[in-house]
Parts: C-alpha cells; structure tokens; sequence
C-alpha cells in the first residue's frame, strides 16, 4: 500500500504494530533500550526502584548496579582511548563514592593534551542523588540516561548508551578546545575516500 511518500513504516518495520503491543506486559520481548525505559517509567510510576521503595535498598541497588556496569564502562573510554588518543591516556574508576550530593560512580579518560589544555577527562558518571527517586548516568558535559541495571545482560545492553555518553562528552571536550587535543588527528589521520 504505502503512498505517494513510500510505504508506511507499518509495513516495513521489524516490530510489531503499536495495535499488537498494548497487550503487552513488562515480560514481553523487547529492543533492550525501549525495556531499559519502560523500566525505567515504572519505577516512577510505582514509586520503586527494581521493586525497592526505601533509600537503604535503592543504593543496594546501586552499588550493584556499578559493578555490572564496570567493565562496559571502561569499553568505550578504552575504544577511545586506543582509536583517537591512540593509546596515550589513561582509563580510572572511582567505585562507588558517597557524596554530600549522594552517592556517584565516575569512569574517566584522561591524556596529556586534555591535561595539557586544563579541560576535564571524558567522564561517564553513575549517580543516585540524595532528592532523586532512583539513579541516572550522564557525561561530564552531557545529560541524563536512565539507569535500570539489574543483572548482566541489562548491563551488557548498556554498551551502546555509554558509547554515546563518551562519545558526546569527548564531542563537547573538543569544543571547548579544539580538535588539537585529538592525538590521531594531529598524526595526519584522514578519513578513507569512497571507492
């Protein structure tokens, strides 16, 4: 069918319609980043956190929820790290902290010529703040990202949302510089011409 526009995502997409999905429950198959939200919603909704309702079983929560995420943290940072700074920085983690603010976690990325022009490191930050209803990640100069991780599969789907939460970080470090803080790019890197 379709129309003078092309045919309707309806019946070019991979996914059930909207129609068939109402149905569904938490326990239906699902994109990992979409159940990460609904998660996440429901948290809100219920007034829990992975079926927690008090602070002392949310950070619980947290705490775990820090070391699943520790080695996919360090992945991107350390991608970067070996693309871009080619292999000159150096990766750190801070376990979980408690902080006036409540309690953080940091993964951070820090080279010579980030030092060298006094600009923070690419930072991924775990945190759950002492007024928040449950815990979030974000860049040093970045947003929020939901934080609902529970087992090692959850942690494992986190990849590609700590990929975009350094890679945004490393984009707005350059701004605040240049792009002279990027060892590969002051080596003569060129992207490849298409054939």
């Amino acid at each position: 069918m379709g129309s003078s526009y092309g045919p309707r995502a309806s019946e070019t997409s991979p996914y059930p319609s909207t129609e068939k999905r109402r149905e569904d429950n938490m326990n239906s198959p699902r994109l990992e980043y979409t159940a990460e939200l609904l998660r996440h919603f429901a948290d809100l909704r219920d007034g829990s956190h992975g079926g927690a309702t008090s602070r002392r079983e949310k950070e619980r929560l947290f705490t775990a929820a820090v070391a699943l995420l520790d080695p996919y943290a360090r992945q991107p940072l350390e991608e970067i790290n070996a693309d871009l700074l080619l292999g000159t920085g150096e990766v750190t983690a801070t376990g979980v902290r408690g902080r006036g603010t409540g309690l953080d976690a940091i993964w951070a990325l820090s080279w010579p010529e980030q030092q060298a022009g006094a600009i923070q490191p690419v930072v991924i930050r775990a945190y759950y703040g002492v007024g928040a209803h449950h815990p979030h990640l974000q860049a040093g100069t970045a947003g929020d990202w939901p934080l609902n991780v529970f087992d090692e599969k959850q942690a494992a789907a986190e990849l590609p949302t700590l990929r975009a939460v350094a890679s945004a970080d490393l984009h707005n470090l350059v701004f605040r510089r240049d792009y002279r803080i990027i060892p590969a790019i002051m080596n003569g890197w060129v992207p490849r011409q298409p054939a």
